[in-house]
């Protein structure tokens, strides 16, 4: 890869139509406004226990900075590893944790955690009354333990967790199962002073495989040898006292997972040889049953290396896949298998299977359910309750089947069918709760003999979301509870056997917390946490859901925010951001429903459009960018006019309501919405200016599929071509910020995509601006760096839009 030139410092860029007074030297603090934003208070993670009488509150610093970003990071097989730590890179960590009752409301902090903690993962003991905690320590990853009656914290050992896959710790009853870092293990492999030879690839060819662009790839042996000492980890159980018993010999464990009954464990080793095209999820790997004293009982599958892969979205693996433990039962396995050697394009009225297997594991799996298209879930209940969902990429089907687990004979029932896309006709999904072993299992009634389901309530008025219940006699549903207007309410527990809801609940100007609900009485609230407005010097902005319909009759919606006090009429029309990302769809029906709801919380955060509303623009908030492919067509066969549409319509509506001047508006995204950004300043003239951040803009740079294109480029290469804003730089007459992370890890949005067509609208001409953040990934996360992004996206939407002058009538769109 290129290595990105520093713009920051320096002449200014080649291009630029109206000259900035001086390209910025180091990072750029926005206007107070904007930089409040970025300060503002981090609302607590929480957590409910399994007896659903405590809550779990993990308390939040600011963003951290630069300089805890910057640190050393591995990029191993498509992992980013903090060597030092041994553990997944993170920068977003709990300072503080306190316990709220819920009877009472009543919350406590937590004592005896170390000065300014780093807290990592959590996760509550099957009887609710401790958690287990990682903290980030000075020598490594520490495993602590919570008691929640007395609220106090202790940590247990004085060993080292290895969090480089999952978090390193898990309850088996009242222990806890661990991945800990081998004792004498030794200082990591060195790196050679000078390599061995050249590094090579080779394919022996075969049959046609679609292998996406991925980052963070192996390239050399050494990397190989370091993967295999970071990944080294050694199972070992650990009582509440803090004594452990170690379990075998330390191995590449990617995943360990106990039997309900605490009597095996399901183990994922990776295995040679490793790959330099595909990442660490398709690397050999050995899935075995062992025993207490590490030893092998059932190898259930050995999986090879998978650099070729059929293609298509609904591609799988063949051999078992999806492996597990039956939740509800002692020591019961199950996986899917492909029945069509995983290859969608083979005709085949069976494509996957579910086999069941229990300890001893001495006889035949026997095959619970055959499925017509890919297995896509399961939630267990009983011998005689079981959810099974499949799903199908192709056609968005989307079937649930209730089984009964102890009776195979006994025929599937069709529990709900739909277009995944239609979010109208969604039944909501099963809640569940822990049972005596800590493993989630589906919620029934006191007398068993329904479900809850829990939705969000899509409607054309808006999401509100329910609760219901669900027969399992007559697959009949009663509504037990919607959320009304003007609150936007989230269910987030049943309680008391049906009697009660744990609810999350906001609206405009209030933030979400947590309420107590009896769902038999039009009342029955009881407020439990008390969260203030975080930025309440934006408390008064003014929200909107609007309705349109683009020039083919597809209904369209967006939310519209104006800033405190604004008056269209009295006022005027305001500068504009539209803030989008195009998503593709199989039917116009779905297309056209209405997301979101009016009565959420104005949350005006600094990452996406809100924050410029404090600097006195309107903002169109995720103006819907359908792209519609019905029947044989695909959507991207028609990308690029259905995208001209979408825009258009979004345009002439909020021009049409008089909050926005035609003249002065622009058009930015992330990501994908960075690519839909770039296309339509190079289509049309209807922006004065762009944000693209972190976009792709080549697609022959993505060869292999994008997005939900399935397709490679040597299938559709007009398609390919047509879509790609690189292609057409030279229309590009609008301003153009690209800003992309120097540490990209999303698959398909490598940097070089940003420094490219920058290099090329600068060689064009055209007036744009490239801010390459260091050490900053796919989302950006150091407080300098967000900072110096709203610096960034303030400065150009003043100099372009803010101010910029009306068009000539004979450039307007037609």
């Amino acid at each position: 890869m290129i290595r990105s030139q520093n713009l920051l410092a320096g002449p200014l860029l080649a291009g630029l139509l109206v000259p900035l007074t001086a390209l910025a030297e180091g990072y750029q603090t926005p206007p107070p406004e904007l930089a409040a934003l970025v300060d503002a208070p981090r609302t607590p993670l929480q957590s409910l226990n399994p007896r659903n009488d405590t809550v779990l509150q993990t308390h939040r610093p600011g963003l951290p900075g630069i300089a805890d970003v910057a640190q050393p990071e591995l990029k191993l097989a498509g992992l980013r590893l903090n060597p030092k730590m041994r553990a997944a890179s993170r920068f977003d960590f709990g300072n503080a944790l306190s316990l709220l009752d819920v009877a009472s409301g009543k919350s406590l902090a937590v004592t005896g955690l170390p000065a300014k903690p780093r807290i990592a993962d959590s996760a509550w003991s099957p009887d609710g009354k401790q958690v287990a905690l990682s903290l980030w320590g000075e020598r490594g990853v520490e495993l602590w333990l919570l008691d929640a009656a007395s609220a106090r914290a202790r940590r247990l050992g004085d060993f080292h967790l290895n969090a480089a896959s999952g978090r390193g710790f898990a309850w088996m009853g009242q222990q806890l199962l661990v991945k800990r870092l081998p004792a004498g293990q030794g200082p990591a492999p060195e790196k050679p002073a000078a390599p061995a030879g050249p590094n090579i690839q080779q394919s022996a060819g075969g049959a046609l495989s679609q292998t996406r662009t991925y980052p963070d790839l192996l390239k050399t042996p050494y990397d190989a040898d370091l993967l295999d000492y970071e990944l080294n980890s050694q199972l070992a159980l650990v009582d509440i006292s803090g004594k452990a018993k170690l379990i075998g010999k330390p191995d590449r464990y990617l995943s360990v997972q106990a039997s309900p009954d605490r009597q095996y464990l399901l183990a994922t080793r990776l295995l040679r040889p490793y790959s330099t095209l595909v990442p660490i999820s398709r690397f050999p790997r050995l899935v075995e049953v062992i025993d207490l004293q590490g030893r092998s009982v059932r190898q259930v599958a050995k999986r090879p290396l998978q650099e070729r892969m059929p293609s298509g979205n609904d591609a799988v693996a063949t051999g078992p896949r999806e492996i597990g433990w039956r939740a509800d039962a002692p020591a019961t396995l199950f996986w899917a298998e492909a029945q069509d050697g995983g290859d969608p394009s083979v005709d085949a009225k069976v494509r996957d299977a579910l086999f069941l297997q229990p300890a001893p594991f001495k006889q035949a799996p026997f095959k619970l359910q055959e499925l017509a298209s890919r297995f896509s879930d399961v939630q267990w209940g009983r011998d005689d309750l079981a959810l099974i969902s499949e799903y199908w990429w192709k056609t968005r089907d989307l079937k649930v089947w209730r089984v009964r687990p102890a009776e195979p004979g006994q025929p599937p029932a069709l529990l709900s069918q739909r277009s995944s896309e239609d979010r109208y006709a969604d039944p909501g999904s099963p809640a569940v709760i822990s049972n005596a072993d800590g493993l989630p299992v589906l919620q029934t009634s006191p007398d068993g003999g329904s479900l809850y389901l829990l939705g969000d309530g899509a409607s054309p008025e808006g999401d509100r979301p329910f609760i219901d219940r669900l027969s399992l006699a007559d697959n009949k549903t009663t509504r037990l509870w919607r959320s009304q207007a003007p609150w936007y309410e989230t269910p987030l527990a049943v309680l008391n056997g049906g009697e009660r809801a744990l609810l999350s609940r906001e609206q405009v100007d209030a933030p979400p917390n947590l309420y107590l609900k009896a769902l038999d009485q039009d009342g029955g609230l009881r407020q439990l946490t008390f969260f203030p407005h975080p930025t309440p010097q934006l408390k008064n902005v003014q929200k909107r859901q609007l309705r349109y319909k683009r020039a083919d009759g597809i209904d369209l919606t967006a939310t519209l925010y104006l800033p405190p006090g604004h008056d269209a009429k009295r006022d005027g029309p305001l500068p504009m951001l539209m803030w989008a990302y195009p998503t593709e769809f199989k039917s116009a029906d779905a297309a056209s429903q209405v997301t979101d709801s009016p009565y959420r919380f104005n949350r005006v955060g600094y990452w996406g459009p809100e924050a410029l509303l404090a600097r006195g623009y309107a903002v169109l908030d995720n103006p819907s960018m359908p792209i519609v492919g019905a029947g044989k067509q695909e959507p991207n066969d028609s990308y690029l006019p259905q995208l001209k549409m979408d825009a258009q319509a979004a345009v002439d509506e909020v021009v049409r309501l008089g909050v926005a001047d035609r003249d002065r508006i622009a058009i930015g995204g992330h990501s994908y919405g960075a690519f839909m950004t770039a296309n339509l300043l190079a289509h049309t003239r209807l922006f004065r200016a762009g944000i693209a951040r972190s976009g792709a803009y080549n697609r022959t740079l993505t060869p292999f599929g994008f997005q939900s294109e399935e397709r490679d480029f040597w299938q559709a290469k007009d398609i390919y071509q047509t879509m790609s804003p690189f292609n057409y730089a030279e229309q590009i007459k609008d301003a153009l910020l690209l800003i992309h992370g120097e540490a990209d890890n999303n698959p398909g949005t490598f940097p070089i995509q940003s420094e490219r067509m920058y290099q090329a609208l600068q060689g064009l001409g055209a007036t744009v601006r490239l801010a390459m953040l260091p050490a900053e990934s796919h989302g950006y996360r150091a407080r300098e760096s967000i900072l110096h992004m709203l610096w960034e996206e303030d400065r150009w939407l003043d100099q372009y839009v803010k101010h910029a002058k009306p068009r000539a009538q004979e450039a307007r769109p037609q």
